[in-house]
């Protein structure tokens, strides 16, 4: 599995700089107002970039990397966990994706279905599952699982949500970008996947975990991303 150019996104600045300072990003275009960094990264050319926070931010980031050139997503960060299992520090690899604050149910749609699509779960590339699993695996403070990543323009803070995202949609975790760029990577016919740290636990004591943990997640982000990237070039 060999990639011309694999593009890397994240949510938040922390989330980037180590890749910026591995790979000696100097190369820079600006679309959208977004920073899109060209560099190489143990031999793989790649391009980073800052996606900034929910659906849309996320959704235009990756149309402008697709067209900038990458044939592979990789989109890191954080989440909550809706699986009772998860701790903090521990990752979620996306087997697929979902909006689930798509609601147009007076409609007769299901929650999460998106009307007059084919399909509104997307899922990931398999290979690249296996890849950011097995490197998941290896970075992680506490363990890593695939699962579904749900996604919304909301953050979640409270146990009634969550129990009602799991039992809904089967959720791993919640956050707020994914499922855009898993949705623009499919029109696109682009492989994706999505590699989440928990940050909390999505029942309100986020204010209290989601600082102290920005360090720990841009390390493990970070140490996934150099890990996979070593084993495409293998």
């Amino acid at each position: 599995m060999k990639y011309a150019t694999v593009g890397i996104i994240g949510a938040m600045k922390e989330e980037l700089e180590l890749l910026y300072s591995s790979a000696g990003m100097e190369s820079e275009t600006v679309k959208a107002g977004m920073s899109f960094r060209r560099g190489v990264l143990h031999g793989q050319p790649i391009i980073a970039v800052q996606s900034g926070v929910g659906k849309v931010n996320a959704a235009v980031c990756t149309q402008a990397l697709i067209d900038l050139g990458a044939d592979c997503v990789l989109f890191t960060g954080v989440a909550g966990a809706i699986d009772p299992e998860l701790q903090i520090g521990d990752i979620v690899v996306s087997t697929a994706s979902i909006q689930h604050d798509m609601d147009v149910t007076p409609l007769g749609f299901q929650p999460g279905v998106i009307p007059y699509q084919e399909i509104s779960t997307f899922p990931a590339d398999p290979e690249l599952v296996e890849l950011a699993a097995g490197a998941g695996a290896r970075a992680a403070k506490g363990k890593a699982i695939r699962g579904i990543v749900l996604s919304g323009d909301q953050f979640i803070a409270s146990r009634e949500k969550v129990q009602s995202l799991r039992e809904g949609f089967h959720g791993a975790c919640a956050e707020m970008e994914g499922a855009a760029v898993a949705q623009v990577c499919h029109m696109n016919g682009i492989p994706y996947v999505v590699i989440r740290s928990m940050s909390d636990q999505a029942d309100g004591s986020a204010h209290m975990n989601f600082a102290e943990f920005t360090v720990l997640a841009a390390n493990q982000s970070f140490a996934v991303i150099e890990d996979m990237i070593r084993s495409l070039q293998k």
